[in-house]
């Protein structure tokens, strides 16, 4: 045990990090050995590194270019016909699955609990993962045959995520279906590049971002479970989306017509500054361009008719080949530094909770997986129709502003489906993701049955 200690006191030294034996003296022998094992799996000198890119300038924005994109309007009813059909295909064959990236917690909802289970406020109580679950039961239910899930938790909320979905029995889903599996972590690093302990036996680490995603699931061996499914294509998309359109066969149908490895959905931007990352060209590359890096005489660009020039939004809906999975899993995209108030414990072993940014955490986001293919298919949606962020408790993008769009969408649905405009005033009508995925199947019964509810 000396011997161990010794050897980790003289590394963490080396870097500036003996701090982190700081209470070891104080400990109980359970909890110095468990403090040992995470010291154990640091790499110091990759954290000096990530530290001290996190006070470098910013990304470089030159050699960008705007990107070619597929409007889903432009589409006629035959070519959408037969790219739906592509995609039912491969849905009934087995050869698509879905990621939703869920390692949050509600706490700027002021939710206590997975973000997933977070209920926007419809009249059934639903949650976000709810809804995304029936959507799934729908598909699956059409295609024959279920739709492998795989839901990605941060070892803060894998525990609950998981007693979550036991205790609301899947919602109906197969539980062999679905595969949860958790992020990777990284310390949190103070603003002088000190690692944060959470504990005086314990390291602060956080969330490395979704581009670790794929990593995670080769670690995981959610990796090896798709491959052995034979699943061809994954549908990716963020937990917080309440309009999700989880593995839309139009999009599946448009990504195996093009075959890219990639295929993305985005949405004109609503306005120039609008705070959301943008799809464009970089290097000859595709790329995303975060809105704090978007050069001011690139944002308010336009083009003869006055649209944005770089208007595409991104929204994290993607598409990806799991070839192109299998192949990049371990290849080293680069972290992102995000200055962020981490709690921590102090000195004197006292737990602290910061109102401020204190410390720098580490993420990858999966966007940076873009520049690795040649070529990507991007299709442009109605954002109204299929992005409801749920990420504020109140103002934009969040639980009110989420509910208002769905459900503006679903009377949208009833009016197109032969709804008397009287018979919805003044009502809130909800429409079941198990009943009508995305406007179809509203029958004169099924309409019937929703007004006289």
């Amino acid at each position: 045990m000396e011997n161990r200690y010794d050897e980790l006191y003289k590394k963490a030294h080396a870097y500036g990090q003996e701090h982190l034996l700081r209470h070891y003296s104080s400990l109980s022998k359970d909890s110095k050995d468990k403090l040992l094992d995470e010291m154990e799996q640091l790499n110091f000198a990759a954290l000096s590194e990530l530290f001290h890119q996190a006070n470098q300038p910013s990304v470089s924005t030159d050699f960008i270019s705007p990107m070619e994109a597929y409007d889903s309007e432009d589409y006629s009813e035959e070519e959408r016909g037969k790219l739906t059909e592509t995609g039912w295909d491969r849905l009934r064959h087995g050869k698509v699955a879905a990621l939703v990236v869920a390692g949050g917690h509600g706490s700027r909802l002021e939710h206590d609990g997975p973000k997933g289970t977070y209920n926007i406020g419809l009249p059934s109580g639903k949650s976000l993962f709810q809804l995304q679950a029936e959507r799934l039961l729908n598909l699956s239910r059409k295609a024959g045959r279920s739709i492998p899930w795989y839901i990605m938790t941060s070892p803060e909320n894998h525990q609950d995520t998981v007693q979550y979905f036991q205790a609301s029995e899947y919602f109906g889903y197969a539980s062999d279906d679905i595969f949860f599996f958790r992020q990777n972590v990284l310390p949190a690093l103070d603003s002088e590049g000190h690692i944060l302990l959470s504990a005086k036996d314990e390291i602060g680490l956080t969330p490395s971002g979704n581009g670790d995603c794929f990593a995670s699931m080769k670690r995981s061996g959610a990796l090896d479970d798709l491959k052995r499914r034979g699943v061809e294509w994954l549908f990716y998309y963020n937990v917080d989306n309440a309009l999700i359109r989880v593995a839309d066969p139009f999009f599946i149908g448009a990504a195996v017509h093009h075959n890219y490895p990639i295929a993305t959905k985005v949405a004109e931007k609503s306005y120039p500054e609008e705070k959301v990352g943008i799809l464009c060209m970089k290097g000859g590359r595709p790329a995303v361009i975060e809105y704090m890096d978007v050069p001011k005489e690139l944002m308010y660009e336009t083009d003869s008719s006055g649209r944005l020039i770089y208007g595409l939004a991104n929204l994290s809906i993607h598409l990806f080949r799991t070839d192109f999975i299998e192949q990049h899993a371990d290849t080293n995209i680069p972290y992102h530094a995000a200055h962020k108030a981490v709690k921590y414990i102090d000195d004197q072993g006292h737990p602290v909770h910061p109102e401020s940014p204190n410390a720098f955490k580490f993420e990858k986001f999966i966007f940076d997986f873009f520049p690795l293919a040649e070529h990507m298919m991007v299709l442009k949606i109605p954002k109204e129709e299929e992005f409801a962020p749920v990420k504020n408790k109140e103002g934009k993008d969040s639980p009110a502003t989420a509910r208002s769009l769905v459900q503006d969408l679903f009377q949208k649905w009833l009016l197109e489906a032969g709804a008397d405009p009287s018979a919805l005033e003044g009502r809130e009508i909800e429409i079941s993701p198990l009943v009508s995925y995305a406007g179809e199947g509203l029958t004169s019964e099924v309409l019937k049955a929703l007004l006289d509810a």
